[in-house]
Parts: C-alpha cells; sequence; structure tokens
C-alpha cells in the first residue's frame, strides 16, 4: 500500500462555548480522537448528520481552525501546528471545494481574476503563463474562454460550482477537500459535478476527503468510507464491507435511510430513532447509545474502541461482531 499522504493521529477540536457570568463556560467537541489516513489518489467518504463534525475536521485540515490536540502529517510532514508562513506551503497541497458556490465565489471579481489570484499569492507573476493556467484549467472544468470576463452573478449554480473546482486546482494540489459540493445545486445538474469531479481526479492524480450526508454520492464516488458521529469515527473500511456489511447500528441506520423506489420493505429495528445529541453534553459511554436499537448497560458504562472486524475494515460497537 502506498504511504499515507494525509494521516490524522488523535485529532480533536474543542471550542469553549457560553459565559463565565452565566453558568460558567463549557466544552463543546466538535471533533473528538480522529484518527485517519489518505492515500495518494484514493477518494475517502467522510459521512455523517448534520453537526456530527465533519466540517470542522476538514477546516481543521485545511489550517482554518486550530486543533486542540493530535497530529496531522501532510506527506510525512506535521502540520498541526503550522505557523501562518507554513499555511502557503500547505496551501499547495491541499485546497477545498465548498459546498455553497453562491457563497463561496467573491462577488466583485471575474472568472479570470478569481482563477488568476492564487497563483500570484503563491509565486506566479509571469502574465502569460497565467493566462495560459488560468485557460487550461477553465477548460479542464468545462467552462469556455468568453466565460473569463464574468462575475459569478452571471452563471447558475452548477457553472459557479464548475468556477469553484477550478480554483481549488488551479494550484495543482495532491488533495482535494469537497465539503458537501453538490447539495447546493438542482438534482438534475449534480451527476455533472460528481462526474466531473471523478475525471479530474484520474486526469490529475487527485485524491479527494469527499464530505456527505448522502450515502448515495459516497457510494458511487469513494475507495474507503469513514463514519462520523458526534465528532467520533463510529466505523470505516472500504465502501463495500461499509454498504454490504455494516457492523456500527448507525452506519446500518444511514443506510436504512438511503430512498430506495426498489426496496418497499425497510428494516425498521436498522433505523436511528430520536435526534442527535448536543456535542456539549454527549452521553456517556457509546454516543450512540440513546438512539441505538441494540444498546445494552455497557453501551452506556464504556465507551467502545474502533477496533478491526477485518481487512482495513474498523468499527467502534461492542457488538461489532453482531452481522444483523
Amino acid at each position: 500500500m502506498p504511504e499515507a499522504l494525509l494521516t490524522l493521529d488523535d485529532l480533536a477540536v474543542h471550542y469553549a462555548v457560553g459565559s463565565s457570568f452565566k453558568g460558567g463556560l463549557k466544552t463543546l467537541k466538535a471533533v473528538d480522537s480522529v484518527t485517519l489516513d489518505v492515500k495518494p489518489g484514493e477518494c475517502l467518504g467522510l459521512v455523517g448528520e448534520s453537526g456530527c463534525g465533519k466540517s470542522t475536521l476538514a477546516f481543521a485540515i485545511m489550517g482554518l481552525v486550530a486543533p486542540t490536540r493530535g497530529r496531522m502529517l501532510l506527506d510525512g510532514e506535521e502540520i498541526s501546528a503550522a505557523r501562518k508562513l507554513d499555511r502557503m506551503k500547505v496551501a499547495r497541497v491541499v485546497q477545498m471545494v465548498f459546498q455553497d458556490p453562491y457563497a463561496s465565489l467573491n462577488p466583485r471579481q471575474t472568472v479570470r481574476r478569481t482563477l488568476a489570484q492564487p497563483l500570484g499569492i503563491h509565486g506566479v507573476s509571469d502574465k502569460a503563463e497565467v493566462e495560459q493556467r488560468v485557460a487550461d484549467m477553465m477548460a479542464k472544468v468545462g467552462l469556455r474562454p468568453d466565460h473569463a470576463d464574468r462575475y459569478p452573478h452571471e452563471f447558475s449554480g452548477g457553472q459557479r460550482q464548475r468556477i469553484g473546482i477550478a480554483r481549488a486546482l488551479i494550484l495543482k494540489p495532491k488533495l482535494v477537500i469537497c465539503d458537501e459540493p453538490v447539495s447546493a445545486l438542482d438534482v438534475s445538474i449534480r451527476a455533472q459535478i460528481i462526474n466531473l469531479l471523478l475525471e479530474l481526479k484520474d486526469e490529475m492524480g487527485l485524491a479527494y476527503i469527499m464530505i456527505s450526508h448522502d450515502l448515495g454520492v459516497v457510494e458511487h464516488v469513494s475507495d474507503r468510507v469513514a463514519v462520523m458521529y458526534l465528532g467520533r469515527i463510529v466505523e470505516q473500511g472500504g465502501w463495500r464491507e461499509i454498504f454490504e456489511d455494516p457492523r456500527h447500528p448507525y452506519t446500518r441506520a444511514l443506510i436504512a435511510a438511503i430512498p430506495d423506489p426498489f426496496n418497499r420493505v425497510v428494516n425498521a429495528a436498522a433505523k436511528a430513532h430520536g435526534e442527535i445529541a448536543s456535542a456539549i453534553a454527549p452521553p456517556p459511554g457509546c454516543h450512540f447509545n440513546p438512539r441505538c436499537p441494540l444498546r445494552a448497560d455497557r453501551c452506556v458504562a464504556e465507551e467502545p474502541l474502533l477496533e478491526a472486524v477485518g481487512a482495513g475494515h474498523l468499527a467502534a460497537c461492542h457488538f461489532r461482531d453482531r452481522t444483523a
């Protein structure tokens, strides 16, 4: 197996919330003890309900939030304590495609300037080279040359996301974090953007972290999948193992929630009941225990470890060997 491009080791991102005058400060554990790796050229799907910590984990990798503890290694080099000047080096290797193409683009910048700006920041000053790289990247994402001098409001949502993808790829990174890249788009164009991302992955040799709550998208694009719940990874493995042999009840619940017009019989026992708990006051033991159909006393008293159930397949459940 190739050496990991990105390694996260016991990574945590905690926030102090509340008021010191009213009830005191509390700790919100947005990301709690996450250990993961991403290999060159692979797509890691990161799934879970809204509020589970997926985007916070992405922001920590990008250096937009500071980790509370743990280590991050990029190409074997420690980046979790990177200084501001070091972020320039990280940005040449890791880039991000944001969820909302309407909010992630500067409305006062043309496409040409949006794509040229990262090149200028990172030392590409030759005008002819900048123009060529901008033109080449626009062609890669399916934008016409006459689009270069238009502003974001002149484009559709799908076209704006193509601009966002071009901006992320203009520096030729090795890893791209896609944070719900199609959730804000019309259903009719989601497949186009997903197919574009897959084509660019193969053409440019990219690795992706594909963040989504849509398991249908994740199943289509991912080599491996990590399932996140209340800041913790509760299961990870190859996409086939996750979708065909899930070992954590939460993973089963997510899969049971996938709309399937050909399956009229849904396993009601696999569904999760109730709402996700607060990251400020998570349940003791297994965080999923209040919603879990397999709940036992041990689940409340003891936090399950993320342990192997097969080759490259890990699950954090006291009943991980129970297949149904």
